[in-house]
């Protein structure tokens, strides 16, 4: 894409999405696929076999497998080559994330590793600090994590942070004093990317050895799930970081923390997609075996709409997520790493598509807590048993709607972003809701003509479901003003429609590229899965959207607004168990995700 065709972030509210502009799964290329090969070929042969042995936190085992994926070049796509990495782009490594996604636990220790352990050094790290530490990060032989949450500062992890670092009386060490907890890979890493204020005041962040005086880590949490992996408090007690080992700048550090984040959140989105499609294949496979009443269960109404269902959220889930990694791509396209302005640039970049990125965090989290409860349920009582997968995935995906910034936090995140750039001039948000308004009451829905395509009236549907979100949003703006962010039960059902509408949106701008590229009946799965989606979540957006707009106004006024709601939200239900019934044909023919 150009530069003028790359859509700014949380412009999918305020333009008609094209797909175009929509990077799918179904456009990665060869090299993607390979890459993608390379990194599902090692999980199921090598990491998948030994879960067991894995899950009783085999420090070893977990070390020999990170040097494997790191030969295999799976811990290095985001490293660039002059520092032993692939300086791939960021959907190679949303491809290999995804693989790691069916891992377990031992997903949680590449993610971090990858992710929020190493990135801080790419962006934000000067050559030094890169070539010391980035060539063995990227072969995995040593270990990288991230200490910046801290007792009693939970969600405000910036604002909150004691630890206190000043500098030594010959101006050769940082003193750190202070603790981290809840860091994944605290017991097993070997570089720390860990966040300070100096003098109690200038939020920076330091890259801390194992081995630095004054360093410790704490005993390993006991956890409800991720059991494999390392989670433990970092104990600084007067500890000596060389002054070289400052990152970045002094007082810069929320820029990393903030930007990392961003990172992470995506990273999280891609490694549920590879979950939700592995637990849908294990229920599907399940419920093909199981046998009831004389027959295999998968052929029962009841358990067929269940698998409906979760390929319905995988697809969307994957959809969105592909199409958030491939804005930021593009964006990041023809920027030079090794420019000085590079760490800015590129933090800027990222930093654009926080809304999108929030978005892929929530909503995959959630699609997958969906997923590994049916999962459960469809295997019954052996679905509560850790003789089945079915337990443990259920156990290991809770964690997610918390790690990267709880999903309310990112929920609220969306709207506020959302109404700061309003405010700023770069998202024309306001001057389209007043508009809006304005015009709502002589809006016709019933005269509203529609091409003779398929997926039309779901793209109509998907369309005003920007304006519903505009509308409620420029209501509420207009009710409390500078207090509405206080109104956070408010700004969450903003957050909700906006998650949905992007989500409807993605599945149906894939469905429109493969509809274009194979023809209406081989793009037949693509088409009932978006509309057996929109099908249910409309109603349940207008539901939303009922609840804010009444914390908004009340008697006529209220009615008023209702009464402009429906125009724009009537929506006319589709016979959706007939569309579930085909999907759930095609995952019982294909054992699991349609979409391989």
């Amino acid at each position: 894409m150009a530069d003028k065709d790359i859509p700014k972030g949380g412009e999918f509210l305020l333009i008609p999405g094209e797909p175009a502009q929509c990077f799918t799964v179904e456009d990665l290329t060869d090299e993607h696929r390979m890459i993608k090969q390379t990194a599902y070929d090692f999980v199921r042969g090598e990491i998948l076999p030994r879960m067991e042995e894995l899950e009783k936190q085999n420090a070893e085992l977990v070390r020999k497998l990170m040097a494997q994926a790191g030969e295999l070049g799976l811990l290095g796509t985001d490293v660039p080559e002059e520092f032993g990495g692939l300086g791939l782009d960021k959907i190679s490594t949303a491809v290999v994330t995804e693989a790691f996604g069916i891992a377990g636990a031992f997903a949680v220790v590449q993610g971090a590793h990858t992710g929020i352990g190493t990135l801080p050094i790419v962006y934000y790290g000067n050559n030094e600090q890169r070539a010391k530490y980035l060539p063995d990060l990227a072969a995995g032989t040593k270990i990288a994590a991230y200490g910046l949450t801290e007792s009693g500062a939970g969600s405000d992890a910036v604002g909150g942070c004691r630890t206190k670092a000043v500098l030594s009386e010959d101006g050769k060490h940082y003193i750190l004093n202070g603790e981290k907890i809840f860091i994944t890979n605290g017991g097993w890493a070997d570089v720390f990317v860990v966040f300070a204020k100096i003098d109690g005041e200038q939020f920076s962040a330091f890259i801390v050895e194992r081995g630095f005086p004054g360093f410790s880590s704490g005993a390993e949490e006991k956890k409800m799930g991720i059991k494999g992996s390392s989670t433990t408090p970092l104990i600084f007690e007067d500890c000596q970081v060389p002054v070289e080992n400052l990152l970045y700048e002094p007082g810069k550090g929320h820029h990393i923390a903030l930007n990392v984040l961003n990172i992470g959140r995506y990273k999280l989105g891609a490694a549920t997609v590879g979950s939700c499609k592995a637990v849908l294949d294990m229920a599907a496979k399940y419920a093909a075996e199981r046998v009831q009443f004389g027959r295999p269960i998968i052929e029962f109404g009841a358990i067929r709409e269940k698998l409906a269902r979760m390929c319905c959220k995988a697809y969307m889930n994957e959809s969105l997520n592909y199409r958030t990694v491939g804005l930021i791509d593009a964006a990041l396209e023809g920027m030079d790493p090794n420019d000085p302005s590079y760490p800015d640039k590129a933090s800027q970049t990222i930093r654009e598509y926080n809304i999108e990125c929030s978005i892929s965090k929530v909503f995959g989290s959630e699609a997958l807590d969906y997923i590994v409860d049916e999962n459960v349920q469809i295997h019954g009582g052996y679905g509560f048993v850790g003789e089945y997968e079915a337990e443990r995935c259920y156990r290991d995906s809770r964690i997610n709607r918390i790690y990267e910034g709880t999903n309310e936090i990112n929920r609220l995140l969306i709207p506020g972003e959302l109404l700061k750039r309003a405010m700023k001039g770069k998202l024309a948000l306001m001057p389209a809701a007043q508009k809006l308004q304005g015009e709502i009451m002589d809006y016709m829905p019933a005269l509203v003509e529609l091409p003779d395509e398929p997926l039309a009236y779901q793209a109509h549907m998907i369309e005003m479901c920007k304006k519903a979100v505009l509308f409620v949003a420029g209501v509420a703006a207009q009710k409390f003003m500078q207090k509405l962010a206080q109104e956070q039960e408010i700004l969450l059902r903003v957050a909700d429609m906006v998650i949905e509408t992007f989500a409807m949106e993605s599945g149906f701008l894939r469905a429109r590229k493969a509809l274009a590229s194979q023809g209406e009946d081989k793009a037949r799965i693509h088409l009932n899965l978006v509309a057996a989606y929109v099908d249910e979540t409309i109603p349940r957006l207008h539901q939303i959207a009922n609840e804010a707009l009444a914390m908004c106004a009340e008697g006529d006024e209220l009615r008023m607004l209702l009464i402009g709601l429906r125009k724009l939200l009537k929506y006319q239900p589709q016979n959706g168990i007939a569309l579930r019934r085909a999907i759930a044909d095609v995952v019982s023919d294909k054992g699991g995700y349609p979409l391989e």
